[in-house]
């Protein structure tokens, strides 16, 4: 209760959906409270478009927003790009990512407002509500949750209906059912058609890849310039890394590079078929691992992408805000020292490749991995190397050999008699 109110004081995580549009109205009857509508800018452009004035329309004492598009790019999006964070070695993690920072946001405003509650839009089979959850708990514990679609235990139709009833405005109709979220990682796409996983998805979902019959018949090359991990450059141009970032999703989803379309384990248990577009995301994640994999010894890549990915599984699992994900990441960013150099990519028809790197801490050394006149590698020492290598495997297959022919050689009766329960 705040500002001489006898209301309660609810900060709602609004983006305008239909989630978060009906949720207004909701609270406010259901908890008899005063809402404020706080959206994060995170880079989702269109979906703004409108909504804080929505928002008060639809019932909101105030509604803000907070513009968060470097923090999220670097303190969220960076390491993840740093750690190769790909959730099943598929999904760049672009929603998951955001809702840590949208969370600490949400739960700042509300101690900073004196409210003490705050709400979200998610479903009570989703994701996004543990990583609510667990982050405003961690963060601030004294501040109650309301997530009113789950509590409603209402279906997007269930919403809609409710939202022409009570005369809230909202986007999503039955005609298009379908839920984005989208932000400067990426777009994910959810509901209607996309629910049955033996369907194509429609090309009506795709917004940052377009037509496949629009995407250009001639490839393009991309050269990508990192400073220790952190991308600085593209084709030769400085960008600040929410500029690099929207240069690379325009570049690459010309060429329709980062459509993704998979079933996904969801931390509560149960698959899902999930889609989106990551062309920015995918292309630099890409060419970040080119460049790691000219400039890293073979045990620390082979240790790093183990750590990697117990990285990308805590983020989604809406564990940012835990101390491993925290030693995880020290441990990342001390590898990212010599990550300097550039990478060219080749963009064409869907696909991303790396054909070009280049480093001065390359390991590649061409003085010994040369087949030329020039090589300096001293071959005549590969003898010895291969004997001591495999010498143990020599020895091991030796014994396991004399003594299989020495149980050859065991008459039946003397054998050992195995008992069985």
């Amino acid at each position: 209760m705040t500002n001489g109110s006898t209301k309660r004081h609810v900060v709602l995580a609004y983006s305008g959906g239909l989630d978060t549009s009906v949720a207004i109205r909701w609270i406010a009857e259901k908890h008899d409270a005063e809402v404020t509508a706080l959206s994060v800018d995170v880079g989702q452009e269109g979906e703004l478009t409108g909504a804080l004035d929505r928002a008060k329309r639809n019932g909101a004492r105030d509604a803000q927003l907070i513009d968060a598009k470097a923090t999220f790019v670097e303190e969220y999006c960076l390491p993840a790009l740093q750690a190769n964070a790909l959730y099943e070695g598929i999904y760049p993690l672009s929603t998951a990512l955001a809702r840590p920072l949208i969370a600490k946001t949400l739960a700042e405003t509300a101690v900073a407002t004196g409210a003490d509650t705050v709400a979200h839009g998610c479903t009570g089979k989703g994701n996004d509500q543990v990583r609510f959850d667990v982050a405003v708990h961690t963060l601030a514990p004294s501040l109650h949750i309301i997530a009113p679609v789950r509590e409603w235990n209402m279906n997007r139709d269930d919403e809609i209906a409710y939202a022409r009833t009570h005369g809230i405005e909202v986007r999503t109709t039955k005609e298009s059912p379908y839920s984005v979220d989208e932000n400067l990682w990426g777009r994910s796409i959810e509901g209607g058609r996309l629910e049955d996983a033996g369907v194509p998805a429609p090309e009506e979902v795709f917004d940052w890849t377009g037509h496949p019959s629009n995407w250009p018949e001639s490839p393009e090359l991309v050269d990508v310039e990192f400073v220790q991990g952190v991308p600085v450059a593209v084709d030769g141009v400085r960008l600040d890394l929410v500029s690099l970032v929207r240069t690379m999703n325009r570049r690459a989803g010309l060429h329709g590079v980062g459509r993704i379309d998979h079933v996904e384990d969801r931390v509560v248990g149960i698959k899902s078929r999930e889609t989106y577009e990551c062309p920015g995301s995918v292309a630099l994640i890409t060419a970040h691992q080119a460049l790691e994999a000219l400039v890293l010894p073979r045990d620390l890549l082979q240790f790093k992408a183990s750590v990697d990915r117990r990285f990308a599984d805590l983020v989604y699992d809406g564990l940012w805000f835990s101390p491993l994900r925290e030693a995880l990441q020290a441990f990342i960013t001390s590898t990212q020292s010599v990550v300097t150099g550039h990478v060219t990519l080749r963009l064409h028809h869907g696909s991303c490749r790396a054909v070009g790197r280049r480093s001065e801490y390359s390991l590649l050394a061409h003085e010994l991995a040369t087949y030329g006149a020039d090589s300096r590698f001293p071959q005549e020492l590969a003898v010895g190397f291969i004997h001591l290598y495999g010498l143990p495997n020599q020895l091991a297959h030796a014994r396991v050999a004399a003594a299989r022919a020495a149980i050859e050689r065991t008459p039946d009766a003397a054998r050992p008699v195995l008992r069985t329960a």
